[in-house]
């Protein structure tokens, strides 16, 4: 279901529609839509917490609420389609024809041809190329995981302690902020978002994490992801938007990506044959 709440939060923040749009998993047609919608219904953040999103749909749409039904329609296959569109003879109209057969067979239902075009149309806007993106000082921070780790010892026992480097990054100016942790766990992250915003002296709009469990909570399909629980409630706290880099899209938070990399070569691998001793 559409986050409703959500969107009505990060509109308040003053978040673009674009960016809540990304957030939330839904199109930006349907952000404005929700928008004006409020404003009609005069409905303004914040809401009261009992409030869910089945009861907001009503009030937002409420002659369109009881008609929304999951669809059960079956996605073309984009791969299949991008080799057959570079063959000659090859279009969209004899693909939606094959593409009606096989949902015949298969009892399937199929997407109308203007909506089989649609979504081919997003899957290709995705494999476009990128260009430069201006960003604004302090709009937003890209945080992950480093790939490699680092090696505590502790010593009482001599026993090897993995440590994980988190990695936090101000996309405008690309000045870091690093802190190694005994595990990859909820409370590490949290604390390691914490940590970050005393030392920078400040929260940023807009929160770029990579797609790891502590950030994102995935679904079968990855355009339905949810923002993990917990980290949803921290943003909420912080007054900030939290907007998942996609699946396998490094370039989304490309300057986390090449931190990462600065860290492991000039931190890790410099370091490599220095002990660190675990104290309490």
């Amino acid at each position: 279901m559409t986050k409703y709440r959500e969107i009505l939060r990060l509109s308040n923040l003053n978040i673009s529609q674009e960016n809540i749009a990304t957030s939330c998993g839904v199109s930006k047609k349907t952000v404005s839509k929700v928008l004006k919608a409020s404003k009609e219904q005069n409905l303004k953040w914040p809401l009261v917490k009992k409030l869910t999103e089945e009861a907001l749909l009503s009030m937002l749409f409420p002659s369109t609420s009881q008609a929304i039904k999951v669809s059960t329609k079956r996605m073309p296959d984009y791969e299949h389609i991008r080799k057959e569109l570079l063959r000659n003879g090859g279009n969209k109209k004899l693909l939606w024809t094959e593409y009606l057969e096989a949902c015949r067979l298969s009892r399937d239902v199929p997407l109308m041809y203007s909506q089989f075009c649609y979504y081919i149309q997003q899957d290709e806007i995705k494999r476009r190329a990128s260009m430069h993106i201006n960003r604004k000082p302090g709009e937003q921070i890209e945080v992950d995981w480093a790939g490699d780790t680092a090696r505590i010892i502790d010593p009482d026992t001599g026993e090897i302690i993995t440590a994980y480097v988190f990695v936090g990054v101000m996309t405008y100016s690309q000045y870091p902020y690093v802190e190694a942790f005994i595990n990859q766990k909820q409370e590490s992250w949290i604390a390691a978002h914490t940590n970050m915003y005393k030392y920078f002296g400040g929260v940023t709009k807009i929160i770029v994490p990579d797609n790891c469990k502590t950030a994102v909570i995935h679904n079968k399909n990855w355009f339905d992801q949810q923002i993990n629980t917990v980290y949803h409630e921290m943003a909420e706290h912080y007054g900030t938007a939290i907007i998942p880099a996609r699946v396998r899209a490094p370039k989304d938070k490309p300057n986390a990506e090449g931190t990462v990399g600065t860290i492991s070569t000039w931190i890790l691998a410099a370091l490599r044959e220095v002990e660190f001793f675990f104290t309490c």
